[in-house]
């Protein structure tokens, strides 16, 4: 086996194997040894499937031979958030209730993973309800940062990012509703996509009821790796149709030409009253040299901003929150989740029926002002979060630390409302943690996205010293 391969790229194993100059099995094999020598420090995968993942890569090796057609990510090892159904797993979610939810059908993203060859070994941590930006919960214990213990792997997918980062995968499964794709990328120093809303299929077979129409519009499937192209590779596969979902779009990955062009938001004015603190500010300046050095014509002018998009975020999902979920979060949840939910709902407006309609409403408005922005000014280069990754515990302190928490991370909360893509990419370190920026672009332009990120990456060179030996 060579040396290491569990710090190759998505891309290089899955070209590697279709070479015939490594094997599926040594590439699982690989991906589990250093599982096993690593989960013990962050407990990043709570469900080791590491005996169906070696017998799935004898069978990709038999394809391999047979000289069948091969999908993008054949023999890949990745890694399957815990909320989404996989056949013969149970879908926790984090809680302890649902310890024997067991799947019988996969998801449409995990249905599309394994079409395009892909092999989890493992199954990843997430908060009570993946409903925190932290990851720790009663069923399977914290998750912790590769890079420091004490401060948070991001949630809701940390699990996710912290089993890239510290090299168990090279590209694992993310979702994101609020932040929880992008926000445990930039916690781990990884590149992460949320694609635009209607783009990746979503279904929970075990699911009893369909979701409130908010959670259905806010939320979207998306990937985590440590390189752009590995973004791109699992992005790609995860889109495939799903006749599941109704939401999905026909849209082509790859769209026309438009002005490279990109604005920076630093205002606070744009940013809830929020001014990224000096770390943030420079990340976002480098970012923006790297970005003018690649061609790109960048500019400081307004945007719609991403204040009353984050705000109205609250007021579309917190009445619901209360009506349909509440209870169950008081009934099953943990005293983590009970507590980071009533705080965040007690920052929520309180709204009649009439009101929550009309705040359903003015998304429209919002959705068009940013369209008709982007169609001058296509890309947004703006803050994952206005300050470096937090200690954890920041989410249960106090229901005044958790207002200031949301309004640091007002273009997560944002983007959701938006329906628009949404990309973290780092660049570099600060104090020791990875600190990044975010690029969001058009509807469904993820390409534009990836495109910026990568010229972004080359320049940051920061991808290179991944994966990491947890610290």
């Amino acid at each position: 086996m060579p040396d290491e391969l569990w710090r190759w790229s998505a891309g290089r194993i899955a070209a590697s194997i279709a070479a015939r100059d490594i094997s599926a099995r040594e590439a699982v094999e690989a991906s589990v040894a250093r599982m096993r020598a690593v989960n013990g420090a962050i407990n990043a995968v709570t469900v080791d499937l590491s005996e169906r993942a070696l017998a799935a890569a004898d069978r990709a090796d038999a394809a391999v031979k047979r000289g069948e057609r091969l999908g993008p990510l054949h023999g890949v090892p990745v890694t399957i958030k815990e909320n989404v159904d996989q056949a013969g797993c149970a879908t926790t979610n984090g809680v302890v209730a649902q310890r024997e939810a067991i799947a019988h059908d996969d998801s449409p993203v995990v249905a599309n993973l394994l079409k395009a060859g892909a092999i989890p070994v493992g199954r990843t941590n997430t908060p009570a309800f993946s409903f925190r930006l932290d990851t720790v919960n009663d069923l399977r214990g914290r998750t912790h940062n590769p890079w420091r213990r004490g401060v948070t792997p991001g949630g809701s997918s940390g699990g996710a990012s912290a089993s890239v980062a510290a090299g168990i995968v090279p590209l694992a499964h993310g979702n994101d509703i609020a932040g929880s794709v992008r926000y445990p990328a930039f916690c781990c120093g990884l590149a992460g996509l949320r694609p635009s809303f209607g783009r990746v299929p979503a279904f929970l077979p075990t699911q009893k009821a369909e979701r409130a129409i908010s959670a259905q519009l806010l939320s979207v499937q998306g990937p985590i790796a440590r390189t752009v192209n590995d973004v791109r590779l699992g992005f790609a596969a995860m889109a495939a149709r799903d006749p599941r979902d109704p939401w999905w779009v026909p849209a082509a990955l790859e769209g026309p030409p438009l002005p490279r062009r990109v604005a920076v938001v630093r205002d606070p004015g744009e940013l809830d009253g929020i001014a990224p603190s000096p770390a943030i500010a420079h990340a976002l300046d480098r970012a923006a040299h790297w970005l003018a050095q690649a061609g790109y014509e960048v500019v400081d002018e307004p945007t719609p901003g991403f204040t009353d998009a984050a705000r109205l975020w609250f007021e579309m999902f917190v009445p619901e929150f209360r009506l349909f979920m509440q209870a169950d979060f008081e009934r099953d949840g943990d005293d983590g989740i009970r507590t980071a939910m009533a705080y965040m709902a007690a920052i929520a407006p309180d709204l009649a029926p009439d009101a929550h309609l009309k705040a359903l409403a003015r998304r429209t408005k919002l959705q068009r002002d940013w369209l008709l922005y982007q169609e001058r000014t296509p890309l947004v280069l703006a803050p994952v979060s206005a300050v470096p990754a937090y200690e954890i515990g920041f989410d249960v302190e106090s229901r005044a630390r958790t207002e200031r928490v949301w309004r640091e991370c007002s273009t997560l909360m944002a983007v959701p409302v938006l329906g628009l893509p949404g990309m973290a990419v780092p660049t570099g370190l600060a104090d020791g943690l990875p600190v990044g920026v975010q690029i969001v672009g058009p509807r469904f332009r993820e390409d534009l996205c990836l495109a910026a990120a990568e010229a972004i990456e080359v320049r940051a060179a920061f991808a290179a010293g991944l994966p990491i030996d947890p610290r």
